[in-house]
């Protein structure tokens, strides 16, 4: 019995051994066929469902090849249905074509920007196969659109219409129902940040009156989901390695207005303990000198994502420029205890690709070429990480794009190269903004308009006006970043002040002209702007004003070279905690009725102490002298209030008679300190204490006039988040002052640009 079991396994596996055979034997059996027909083919040509087939009369064929070519023929889309007879050495391809997308039309959307960018998505299956599932795919990436601009309540139904002529039109009718408001933010478990913070750190916004031309007060699936990461990102940022986001909701609370809450779960607050960088044998050690020290000044100090990425990205551009291109550096963390992490950065090698091909997708307005602009890896270029993720965060930093997401993806042709896809999602450029203030010094009215991608090209146009008591101003400025697809910025201004000082100052003066300019970064966060520009003005003076003004009166012609650098270091350019910001500026005169040379340096530095004490201190110091003659009343130099706040704008310094004259130079230095919220209930208040000082000094005409006594002044500083847009508060003292000021303790403002 044993035997026979043996030898009936013996016999079955000898005969798997043969079907294996049998079935090589066949697939590798190719046989040449004499003719190819193609029957039910209406639209197509026959020679172009024969390419699609990929098979030729006079090849020799395989059984699988016969079973390739109908894939590659369902591939295409066109066919619902095939079948392949073969007889007598000839191939009938029977074919049924799909229907053709004739026309799509779209009810129910007035909004003609949103029509529009619903159009662009349908317009492309116009002319092409209708597939059912393709079709519903696309109703959910229309409604997805819908609902991203607010519409949370947004239907769509789908007709297909069947032609007569093997064609179908495709009606898509919306509902939109009413857009659904954000009415308030709840951040549910915080205890650490005030609520008015983290709702500047999120891009969901509380729905008010003054905002009915944002688009982020609605109610956004995807907008809600980034917010939380960006708040895990400060919380990281801020110390809390172990913070979690728990959920993110909408509650709706009245027919389209909704609630949105965080619920936060921040953990304890990480220190740095020991931080070091595992140098290669292959690297010299010198060239990471300065990383380490930078290391080294991290022990003890707060956690922070940001702090670690400073680090990777020092250590990045020495690599770059050593130019270890297939180098990549990384970290390793581990928690120790309660509240201290270690930081280990490494090097890691790349294997050696270059870049065959970099695709764009999304980008239905932007010019494919202002994306490139910002590429610093080109087609052709050996890969590296470094320079690939610069690239998606410069062209994040345009800020025409919701998202920028990239894909490294292998080449099918070389093993040795890849393939770069990038897809970016467009967002609203265009704001139409005014704004309205009142104060102690007088009532002001802003408006303008402000385009930021002007016919995708990348182009930005900004147009804006200021209507106070004393002066009117108007401006239009275009901004080209990437002038001839090169990394300078071209810029174009026009703009006029008609200024009437009469009271206070004696004359009263219309400025109008032009300029242009460029700007480009030389070094890393090192920027240099070079501008020229022409400006007329007219100057009048009152029949009281002083000899000297009155000698100052008529019209000037004034050609102008302007020169610039800025150093920018801080963490970030809204709201900064951390970091300097230094800038440099000189303007002089080319052919002028004034030549007059004038200086402006201007120093910002920020420290933060703890998550809500921030320590802030700004240096300004302007100088206008001239070459030839005194300089224009109009040119001199004049202390705001806002540099300088318990006394009243440009009432300081020199007078002639009763006017005030302003000086050759003035300078001011302002320090201010955040302090904890106290005021249980009123997170949308904050409160900072200030210490400002500035003086204004020399008077080229008159030395007798020169008052260069240091003004100072402290006090209070609040700003209140209402309902009716901002509310800003301040309560100065003044500490030092001459008889001649005009001090003013107390200002408000009221009013937001929206």
């Amino acid at each position: 019995m044993t035997d026979f079991i043996k030898n009936l396994f013996k016999l079955i596996k000898n005969f798997k051994i043969l079907l294996f055979f049998i079935f090589i034997f066949k697939s590798a059996y190719a046989e040449v066929y004499n003719e190819i027909i193609v029957n039910g083919n209406d639209r197509l040509s026959v020679e172009t469902v024969i390419m699609f087939s990929g098979i030729k009369v006079g090849q020799d064929l395989s059984d699988d090849d016969l079973n390739n070519s109908i894939k590659n023929l369902y591939k295409t889309n066109y066919f619902k249905d095939i079948n392949l007879l073969i007889s007598d050495k000839i191939i009938k391809i029977e074919i049924i074509e799909n229907p053709i997308i004739q026309n799509i039309k779209i009810n129910g959307v007035k909004n003609k920007t949103i029509l529009q960018k619903l159009r662009k998505i349908t317009k492309k299956n116009e002319k092409y196969p209708y597939l059912k599932n393709k079709i519903l795919d696309q109703n959910n990436l229309l409604l997805n659109i819908i609902r991203a601009t607010g519409f949370y309540f947004a239907k769509i139904e789908t007709n297909v219409i069947d032609n007569k002529n093997n064609s179908v039109d495709i009606i898509y009718n919306f509902e939109l129902g009413k857009r659904a408001i954000i009415k308030k933010i709840n951040f549910q478990g915080n205890k650490i940040f005030r609520d008015s913070k983290l709702r500047n750190i999120i891009n969901s916004e509380e729905g008010r009156f003054w905002k009915f031309l944002t688009s982020d007060k609605y109610l956004d699936e995807r907008k809600i989901k980034n917010d939380e990461f960006l708040l895990k990102k400060y919380f990281d940022n801020k110390g809390f390695f172990n913070s979690n986001i728990k959920s993110s909701y909408a509650k709706n609370i009245d027919n389209e207005f909704f609630e949105l809450n965080f619920n936060i779960d921040a953990g304890n607050k990480y220190y740095f303990n020991e931080l070091s960088i595992k140098i290669s044998k292959n690297f010299d050690i010198k060239n990471f000198e300065k990383v380490n020290n930078e290391i080294n000044n991290l022990q003890g100090k707060i956690y922070s994502t940001k702090k670690i990425q400073k680090i990777l990205d020092d250590i990045d551009k020495i690599l770059i420029q050593k130019e270890y291109l297939f180098i990549n550096t990384d970290y390793n963390l581990v928690v120790k205890g309660e509240n201290k992490i270690n930081v280990e950065f490494t090097f890691k090698d790349l294997e050696q690709f270059y870049v065959e091909q970099i695709n764009i997708f999304g980008n239905f307005i932007t010019e494919e070429k202002v994306i490139r602009n910002s590429l610093i890896v080109d087609e052709g270029d050996a890969y590296n990480e470094v320079l690939f993720n610069k690239s998606i965060n410069s062209i994040k930093s345009r800020g025409i794009f919701k998202s920028v997401t990239a894909s490294v993806n292998e080449s099918v042709k070389d093993n040795q190269k890849k393939i770069i896809d990038i897809t970016v999602e467009e967002s609203p450029t265009g704001e139409i903004f005014a704004g309205a203030g009142t104060g102690t010094s007088g009532a002001t009215l802003t408006a303008g308009i402000k385009e930021k991608n002007y016919l995708g090209k990348g182009i930005r146009l900004t147009t804006n006006f200021l209507i106070a008591e004393d002066e009117i101003k108007g401006k239009f400025s275009v901004i080209n970043p990437n002038f001839k697809n090169s990394n300078r910025s071209l810029n174009t201004t026009v703009e006029s002040t008609s200024s009437d000082f009469l009271s206070t100052g004696g004359f009263k003066t219309t400025r109008t002209g032009f300029g242009v300019g460029t700007g480009f970064e030389q070094y890393s966060d090192l920027y240099v702007n070079l501008d020229v520009s022409t400006y007329y003005e007219k100057l009048e003076t009152s029949s009281a004003a002083s000899a000297h003004k009155k000698k100052q009166e008529g019209d000037y012609l004034e050609n102008l070279l302007s020169y610039g650098l800025t150093l920018n270091k801080l963490d970030q350019n809204f709201q900064p905690t951390d970091g300097f910001k230094i800038g440099f500026k000189q303007e002089l005169p080319i052919y002028s009725d004034d030549l007059s040379i004038g200086n402006t340096f201007n120093l910002s530095k920020y420290h933060s102490l703890s998550d809500n004490l921030i320590i802030s201190g700004k240096f300004f110091f302007k100088s206008v002298n001239s070459i030839d003659d005194d300089v224009r009343v109009s040119r001199r130099v004049y202390i705001p209030s806002s540099k300088l706040r318990g006394f009243e704008a440009g009432k300081i310094g020199p007078k002639d008679g009763n006017e005030y004259v302003g000086g050759n130079f003035g300078s001011a230095l302002n320090i201010n300190t955040t302090l904890p919220n106290i005021l249980s209930g009123y997170e949308n208040i904050d409160l900072s204490l200030f210490f400002d000082a500035a003086t204004l000094r020399e008077v080229d005409y008159d030395s007798s006039l020169e008052s260069s006594k240091i003004r100072s002044s402290t006090g209070l500083s609040v700003n209140w988040f209402t309902v009716i847009g901002p509310l800003s508060f301040s309560y100065a003292i003044p500490l030092s002052s001459d008889e001649s000021d005009k001090t003013e303790s107390f200002r408000f403002r009221i009013g937001t640009s929206f």
